[in-house]
């Protein structure tokens, strides 16, 4: 029977590969994937579709799998695990990894076996156990210290400007550690500027509270553990890694992974979609995906351009909206479902709470509401509160969720708020002063608000309204009109 071979295999074991073993390779392999396609591969009742079961059978030393929106990326992990058991890998063999514990339990349930399923920093903490190594975990002490430091400092500080300040020197320390950047730049970057050299002081304090008390904040738990496996080796074999949501990767991410990988001589198989790389704040780096290669070498990109989420007057409009940006993978996304004008803008004129109203009432079932940001309280009245994630209206209950929370959820119809030309609305026009010392540059205006938006858009599974300020319309609304107007109504509530 034909098997897949991995082209990696003699690209590593010989110093040169020729012209006719790598098409004898390049042969044999679609060959084989045109015999396993042509079967049907059923996981939850589901049929894979073509593209998702060339996914399954690849078996590259490095795979990357470019997953549209709603095209079934947690499917294709799933089977990809189930079938890996099937042909014979031990489960302890198989590492899979994702970012935030909501989609590591999600990942758990729907594979359902007994496989290591982490987030990255669990995966750290399970490496340092190994090793018995003995630590204190920290989350809010840096929050703790600064707040301190100011108080000692500006005795008479509101709370409104402290909680300012604690926030946003925190964030720019976390990012700095996330870079794993030298700690000379930052004596560097603090000359003539009061801000950087009490953050410099700060840094240094906060450091060595760490060290001397043994404790590690969540940049220390991967770096560290980076340091240890270089240092004694990694004790654990894995023959598959198997990454969800590729596109939020941040370089000590990377550093652990490849680390592992080279130490197990893992075949590594990536799912994301770059259009949907909206981290950069904390550390992601959209490079990683779009130049996979330079990062891990030779590789198999498999596109997964059949969307079963939007309808595909949607996909049209967010297509051409997010490839703006150049600086993304062009990806044809298809998609059977059909809707007359799926996007619906909605105008007021400061009376949204009123439209927000008419536009719930005129919708049955499932209804997301999202924003920009987490300030709502324009919105709310005695008739529409807000409890945590909840917003009440009446007798019906709906999701409320920030954009960037919104990443991985969909909803039968979606309502997205904040749509005003301003600094804060969408796009976010504030540029943080601090984070432009360490994140790279922005290779086009709004990049990232660009693909925020494009989030936003495909949420949903029908329709998604539009609330924007007539007199001051978003620029991105703006842009929608000019461009897609065709698939756009204008509706009067």
């Amino acid at each position: 029977m034909r098997k897949y071979i991995d082209y990696n295999y003699y690209l590593t074991n010989k110093k040169r590969i020729d012209l006719i073993l790598k098409y004898k390779i390049y042969k044999n392999n679609k060959l084989y994937l045109k015999e396993m396609i042509n079967n049907d591969y059923i996981i939850n009742n589901i049929k894979l579709d073509k593209e998702q079961k060339q996914a399954l059978y690849t078996d590259e030393i490095n795979t990357l799998v470019l997953a549209s929106a709603g095209s079934g990326k947690t499917l294709t992990i799933c089977a990809k695990v189930k079938y890996l058991i099937e042909n014979n890998i031990n489960p302890k063999e198989i590492l899979v990894l994702s970012f935030t514990n909501n989609s590591v339990n999600d990942l758990k349930n729907k594979i359902n076996e007994d496989i290591n399923i982490y987030t990255f920093h669990k995966l750290a903490i399970e490496i340092l156990s190994d090793y018995n190594t003995y630590y204190s975990l920290v989350n809010d002490y840096l929050e703790y210290i600064i707040k301190e430091i100011f108080l000692s400092i500006c005795k008479s500080i509101s709370e409104e400007d402290l909680s300012y300040f604690v926030r946003e020197i925190s964030s720019f320390i976390k990012l700095f550690k996330s870079y794993n950047i030298n700690r000379s730049y930052l004596s560097k970057i603090s000359r003539n500027n009061k801000m950087l050299k009490l953050i410099e002081k700060i840094y240094d304090i906060y450091s060595d509270e760490l060290n001397s008390q043994g404790l590690y904040d969540f940049n220390d738990l991967i770096m560290n553990t980076c340091k240890l496996i270089k240092y004694k080796g990694f004790k654990r074999y894995y023959k598959y890694i198997i990454i969800d949501e590729f596109q939020d990767i941040s370089l000590e991410r990377y550093n652990l992974i490849k680390l592992i990988k080279e130490s197990c001589s893992s075949k590594i198989f990536c799912v994301g979609d770059d259009f949907q790389s909206i981290y950069r704040f904390s550390g992601s780096s959209i490079d990683m995906i779009i130049n996979f290669k330079k990062y891990f070498g030779y590789t198999k990109i498999i596109k997964l351009t059949n969307t079963y989420r939007n309808p595909i007057e949607l996909i049209k409009t967010s297509n051409k909206f997010i490839t703006k940006n150049p600086y993304q993978i062009r990806k044809s996304i298809k998609s059977k479902k059909s809707i007359n004008k799926p996007i619906k803008i909605v105008y007021y004129i400061k009376n949204i709470n009123i439209k927000l109203k008419k536009i719930l009432d005129s919708l049955e079932g499932e209804v997301l509401i999202l924003s920009r940001n987490n300030n709502i309280d324009y919105i709310l009245d005695k008739e529409l509160t807000l409890d945590k994630d909840l917003i009440y209206y009446k007798d019906r209950v709906f999701n409320f969720k920030t954009v960037h929370k919104a990443k991985g959820l969909e909803s039968n119809n979606v309502i997205l708020l904040n749509l005003n030309n301003s600094n804060y609305g969408f796009p976010n026009k504030i540029d943080n002063e601090l984070q432009k010392k360490i994140l790279p540059k922005n290779k086009y205006l709004y990049e990232e608000e660009r693909r925020l938006f494009y989030v936003a858009l495909t949420r949903t599974k029908n329709n998604i309204y539009l609330l924007v300020d007539k007199e001051n319309p978003s620029i991105f609304v703006k842009e929608l009109l000019y461009n897609s107007k065709k698939h756009i109504e204008v509706i009067n509530l």
